[in-house]
């Protein structure tokens, strides 16, 4: 039981407060489920530093504060690229509270957006933490023993055409995924360099597909390349049955989606 809401200015203040019986709130869309449902801790932590909310351009990305929401991730001029994704996320109401990093750890079939961060080869920097920032696929592997997620590098595509995100669910628009996909596919010379693939709700975490991305690598984005990638876009995927699907029908249409994508994209 919740018997402490801890405020902190800064974020190292916030990740020198952390112990086993503590919670870091952020927007609160999973944590006051958990709350609410009896978690066994017993102080909320929280911070109000500025640089959580802060969206800057670096390099050839954008730096994405862990505590910026979806719905500004929807309107800002740096995010355009995420903004299709961030629109996916829920209705109004939870857009205006998701973070960004808080989708991060949110547990299956959630995290959609997590799905286009590792699309995109997008990186995490931690509170505390110093030296070269970690790969999301790696943090999404260790999700459970990370600390506080300060901001994200997310590098932006070249060209809008060589980004692409597809969800698919039972309820219109905004409903939970099925499955959700992202594709970055950048072109030279009419080859693709570079591919990279993730799926959501296709494993207990967002997954990039490596199968699919050997295919693609170095292909046109033709009718043969695209049934080939459809053909082996199950491999390495593990997706498991809940209330919204079952994992025979994941199956099913996971390579009948990702086709989907693929044509969009191959169209510009």
């Amino acid at each position: 039981m919740i018997q402490s809401v801890e405020t902190h200015g800064t974020l190292a203040e916030a990740q020198r407060a952390m112990g086993a019986d503590a919670i870091f709130m952020a927007g609160g869309t999973l944590v006051m489920r958990d709350v609410n449902a009896g978690v066994s801790a017993t102080r909320l932590v929280r911070s109000t530093d500025p640089t959580l909310t802060d969206i800057r351009l670096s390099g050839d990305g954008v730096t994405i504060g862990a505590g910026v929401t979806m719905a500004t991730i929807a309107h800002h001029r740096e995010t355009t690229f995420l903004a299709p994704v961030a629109r996916a996320v829920g209705g109004p109401q939870i857009r205006n509270m998701a973070t960004v990093g808080g989708n991060l750890f949110a547990p299956h079939p959630y995290g959609d957006f997590a799905v286009a961060l590792l699309a995109l080869g997008a990186r995490v920097n931690f509170a505390g933490q110093s030296g070269a920032a970690r790969p999301l696929a790696d943090v999404l592997r260790d999700r459970g023993r990370v600390g506080l997620v300060a901001s994200i590098q997310a590098p932006r595509p070249l060209a809008a055409a060589d980004f692409a995100f597809l969800k698919v669910s039972r309820i219109k628009p905004k409903g939970v995924s099925v499955l959700s996909i992202a594709a970055l596919l950048p072109r030279q010379g009419g080859r693709i360099r570079g591919a990279r693939v993730a799926f959501g709700a296709m494993g207990s975490m967002p997954l990039q597909s490596t199968a699919v991305e050997r295919v693609l690598e170095g292909q046109s984005l033709d009718t043969a390349t695209i049934a080939r990638a459809a053909q082996i876009a199950l491999e390495g995927l593990d997706p498991p049955t809940d209330a919204l699907a079952s994992a025979w029908y994941r199956r099913e249409v996971a390579g009948v989606h990702l086709k989907r994508l693929l044509e969009r994209m191959a169209r510009g």
